[in-house]
């Protein structure tokens, strides 16, 4: 099978809308996380987010095409034409064919349909946009970033909640080995900071109510933990065929090497005794990778900053690598920029690249009373500068679905 590498990586975040700047704040242990501005929250217990700031869609869209997409599309193109800007990979017509993309959403076009319910309520069907559909599906994104990129290759869209995206590389990563694509786009982004989403969320007791301080209310691992925080963005990355990335004389970043999806058949919300599912998942994505436990070096994890997620979490990773589980790096990026659901995997996937890219493993901050039971060592509060050859990425969600992913230094 082709040897899989990454040339391109797009990121938009609370911290900043491309990945220069999210990445400063990220390693900086900076919060993104801040009083929800998009909607009055006055009825609202969660009145806090990672929203996304001052994005400005028109750098990468017409105006025809910003009415006509929802804003969480605007995120998945913007960070594709970043990641396209940082490869160099120009898509023509003999190309186009064997380039694909496969971008995925946990919710969708949460902003339309939230403003399509009020018209439909206040004005009747017939103001019903026509494109509403096309705006609230969660395959628009990949849709729009084949339509105006020409990439004519596969071209799909995964729905796996918090692990959409994560399951999106992985798909590309396993299209190219097989030879379906040359190339791809994949990832995810997520806008669903609105009120139903925020409600819903609050409602099954997921989200942290700490409004009086948002920089802090985000602290995963840590014994006061209370919920996670709700994030915006979208991450991407352009996966390609080892021979044909070199013979366009393109830049390497990383290798990726390893994937895994299961599933827990346990229950819809809650993580089965131990974390076996993701236990499974670390496994065979070793295996996939034939690499041996001890040869990770860092994790991102999934670190949600909810009691029991980070605790069985915690116990997986033990299960998985013994002793080394404490020799290991893990840190959550979501104690900075939110839970940014079916994006999470993409956007953690680009951080753990530039861990091995710049030696800098992000912390987990406000990490300040440890949990007993969370005993692993969470490079609390601070970023450490360490060499990362080998990363493990890992995401869970809703469905009792898990996946991971590995990434390493390219050599030849």
């Amino acid at each position: 099978m082709s040897r899989v590498v990454i040339t391109g990586m797009g990121l938009i975040t609370s911290l900043g809308n491309d990945l220069a700047a999210s990445w400063e704040g990220i390693y900086r242990g900076k919060s993104g996380i801040s009083e929800i501005t998009t909607f009055d929250t006055s009825q609202h217990r969660v009145r806090i987010g990672g929203q996304v700031k001052s994005f400005d869609p028109s750098l990468y869209l017409n105006c025809k095409e910003i009415r006509r997409n929802d804003p969480y599309e605007h995120l998945a193109f913007g960070a594709s034409m970043q990641a396209l800007a940082q490869s160099c990979l120009k898509i023509t017509e003999e190309n186009a064919e064997d380039i694909g993309v496969c971008i995925g959403s946990g919710i969708g076009g949460a902003v339309t349909v939230h403003e399509q319910f009020r018209i439909l309520y206040e004005k009747g069907p017939e103001r019903i946009s026509p494109f509403f559909v096309s705006m609230m599906i969660a395959d628009g994104a990949p849709g729009i970033v084949s339509i105006l990129t020409g990439a004519k290759g596969p071209n799909w869209a995964a729905v796996s909640s918090c692990t959409t995206s994560g399951n999106t590389i992985g798909e590309a990563w396993e299209m190219i080995r097989r030879g379906d694509a040359k190339a791809m786009i994949a990832g995810g982004a997520e806008k669903s900071i609105t009120p139903i989403c925020i409600a819903a969320f609050d409602n099954m007791h997921a989200l942290s109510r700490s409004n009086e301080d948002p920089q802090r209310a985000c602290r995963p691992f840590d014994a006061t933990r209370n919920g996670f925080v709700m994030g915006e963005g979208a991450g991407m990355l352009i996966l390609e065929d080892l021979e044909f990335a070199k013979a366009r004389g393109a830049r390497i970043l990383a290798e990726m090497v390893g994937y895994a999806s299961t599933a827990e058949a346990y229950h819809v919300t809650e993580l089965s005794p131990g974390g076996e599912g993701l236990v499974r998942a670390m496994r065979r994505a070793l295996s996939k990778a034939g690499l041996r436990p001890e040869q990770i070096d860092y994790i991102n994890a999934h670190g949600t900053s909810t009691p029991l997620n980070d605790r069985t979490e915690t116990q997986a990773i033990k299960t998985c690598f013994g002793a080394h589980a404490y020799r290991l790096a893990v840190s959550s990026s979501k104690s900075m920029i939110g839970h940014t659901m079916g994006a999470a995997g993409a956007v953690e996937a680009v951080i753990s690249i530039m861990a091995t890219l710049t030696g800098i493993i992000p912390p987990t901050i406000n990490l300040h009373q440890r949990d007993p039971e969370c005993d692993l060592d969470y490079v609390p509060n601070e970023a450490r500068r360490s060499t990362v050859n080998i990363a493990m990425s890992n995401s869970m969600g809703f469905g009792g679905h898990n996946t991971c992913l590995i990434f390493k230094q390219y050599e030849e």
